[in-house]
């Protein structure tokens, strides 16, 4: 929920408001966890002994400082999915984006100003699948208090956080699928608040518990923080009022259906206005493929939400859920969302400087030496994710920013593709079976990024493509919020889809569902120098290279200005012992040289 421009909120913040803001400090344990879901017992990944992680409370204009402590066996970072991070990037936490990640043993302190932003956003580890069980919300409420809130105040503020479970270990899958060149297996439960709910086995003990006051109203605050699965969310006998998405106020939207992706964040308000009695919250996913993937999570968590002054000992009433491949009622929710403009609010910008036109989806590509397992029946080729054909790889010598910051040649290039090498029919779902269009099926490995000025706007169309079929894409950009000017289905029709741009009212939020099978046109403005990643928020996605990053340059004055990364900023460092195994990502080959390996800076 964005107060004023970037700027203006800059210096606002420091000329008005600096005796208000706040230090607020926290310390993060990451270490091993023991847990028990499902009838399985296994060794997860938490901070400070609990998942979902802390949830850290601050006011707009609050510097907020965590120090990350890692007491695991493996690399991690820390994302704080977004905040600006204006002049900040360094603790953007994105592995070998902004920082090379915080060796096993290691720590490093997050500091940042919480500027120009209310509402609910989340921290999650920026690693592998790590972000599984190592994740928690960021809630900012406005630097007046919650009186400032431009709705009615609510008697209480209720985070739920969505997620996943899976029965073994996380990293153990996402390497096997690595080393196979396949898909990641699919997640074994949803979770709610980190219980998967009384419809899984063994989990009739395992079930989150809201209670309400009858006649109260509540501020759910709904963080999708599932590794791979957008989803359906409902209460039954409630309905909600949409007021925020991603830290960005809304009009009032009443429905009693929530739809949310990877990465994005909801805050509604719900009346408990219901006979008093207990009534099932449930979510289930969303499964966007078409056609639909022939393994997919099919099944429903759920939690209860009872009335303090219940007297019923009925059993809780389930919600009326949709069928899992309802993608009307998927884009009947994303399409109805428009943005609060108040007094003094920034507007869109009309003036476009760049235009990218950017396809998204799946193909084909080489697999590389270290996939030890891919499938020779598939010709030797591993499955991956692309925009504009370009398939990103991660730098595995030094982090992007680091690189962009000391000049560093050879670890990145900047000729992202404005548009993709082909036009074709982007979602006719039979082309894959048009043999002229199997070199599109290939796509490019490299670790291409888009440079740009300071003070650009950008306007980008994101096309999903039908290759493998057509999915809805979930495509997060870091350090920016971006305004929604249109969406819908087919393929784009510039001439068609400007008639319906949303120039007086669009929603703004840093996490967009491309519609499947369609398209989505967003635009923003390139006002925070350093380089931010912009991918899938499905990880798998994320994993096989739906990636690039914005390299967005220095501004005019000394306000603008990337300032150099803090003293205890990552190093990317190798510890040896007698093998060293150095894989070097950019030309997809693998050295080995005689040295034993103890941590390794590659993403896993």
């Amino acid at each position: 929920m964005k107060l004023q421009s970037p700027l203006l909120v800059f210096a606002l913040a420091f000329i008005g408001h600096l005796a208000e803001a706040a230090l607020v400090k926290h310390t993060f344990h990451i270490g091993n966890l023991t847990v028990t879901r499902l009838y399985h017992t296994r060794a997860v990944i938490a901070v400070n002994k609990q998942t979902p992680g802390p949830a850290i409370e601050v006011n707009e204009g609050d510097t907020l400082i965590i120090e990350a402590i890692n007491d695991t066996p493996y690399n991690m970072t820390l994302h704080w999915h977004g905040i600006f991070q204006r002049l900040s990037g360094w603790a953007d936490g994105a592995n070998m984006i902004t920082q090379c990640p915080i060796l096993p043993g290691n720590k490093y302190t997050y500091k940042f100003d919480v500027m120009g932003q209310e509402g609910t956003l989340w921290w999650h580890a920026h690693l592998s699948f790590l972000h599984e069980t190592v994740h928690g919300a960021l809630i900012i409420r406005p630097r007046e208090g919650a009186e400032a809130y431009p709705f009615p105040r609510p008697y209480k503020e209720i985070p739920i956080i969505l997620g996943e479970w899976w029965n073994d270990d996380v990293l153990t899958i996402d390497r096997q699928a690595f080393l196979t060149g396949g898909p990641t297996r699919n997640a074994d439960a949803f979770t709610i608040n980190g219980h998967p709910g009384n419809l899984y086995n063994c989990s009739s003990g395992d079930t989150y518990r809201l209670m309400v006051e009858a006649g109260k109203t509540y501020l759910v605050r709904i963080i999708n923080a599932a590794v791979n699965n957008q989803l359906f969310f409902k209460i039954a006998n409630h309905s909600f009022t949409v007021v925020a998405v991603d830290a960005c106020y809304t009009n009032p939207y009443k429905t009693d259906l929530i739809v949310i992706a990877p990465g994005q964040t909801v805050d509604t308000l719900m009346v408990a206005d219901a006979p008093p009695a207990e009534y099932y919250m449930a979510a289930l996913a969303y499964e966007s493929a078409n056609p639909p993937a022939p393994i997919f999570v099919n099944s429903t968590t759920r939690a209860i939400v009872e009335y303090i002054s219940a007297m019923s000992t009925a059993l809780p009433v389930m919600p009326d859920l949709p069928f899992f491949f309802d993608t009307p009622a998927a884009h009947h929710f994303f399409s109805n969302l428009t943005g609060l403009v108040r007094p003094g609010d920034p507007t869109v910008p009309l003036y476009v400087n760049k235009r990218l036109f950017v396809t998204i989806g799946l193909g084909f590509a080489d697999c590389l030496p270290s996939q030890t397992l891919c499938n020779a029946s598939q010709g030797q080729l591993s499955l991956a994710a692309s925009m504009n054909n370009a398939s990103f790889i991660f730098p595995s010598r030094l982090s992007l920013l680091e690189a962009y910051f000391r000049s560093v040649q050879g670890i990145y290039t900047t000729d992202f593709p404005d548009k993709p090498p082909i036009v074709f029919d982007f979602t006719n779902v039979s082309l894959n079976s048009d043999k002229a269009l199997t070199p599109l099926t290939k796509t490019v490995k490299g670790t291409r990024l888009i440079s740009l000025k300071y003070n650009t706007t950008v306007e980008i169309v994101l096309q999903n493509t039908a290759i493998l079929g057509i999915e809805s894409h979930p495509i997060h950009i870091h350090g920016h919020d971006f305004y929604i000017l249109a969406q819908g289905f087919g393929n784009y029709d510039e001439a068609e889809a400007i008639k319906g741009f949303n120039l007086k009212n669009p929603l703004k939020r840093s996490t967009v569902a491309v519609p499947t099978g369609g398209w989505a046109v967003i635009r923003f403005t390139t006002t925070n120098p350093g380089i931010w990643f912009v991918h899938c928020h499905i990880d798998t996605h994320l994993r096989l290279g739906q990636a690039t990053a914005l390299v967005v340059e220095n501004g005019p004055t000394a306000h603008d200005i990337l300032p150099p990364p803090p003293p205890d900023f990552p190093k990317c460092e190798m510890k040896r012992e007698t093998q060293r195994v150095e894989l070097f990502s950019l030309s997809g080959k693998t050295t080995r040289k005689k040295n034993k390996i103890q941590n390794h800076t590659f993403p896993l």
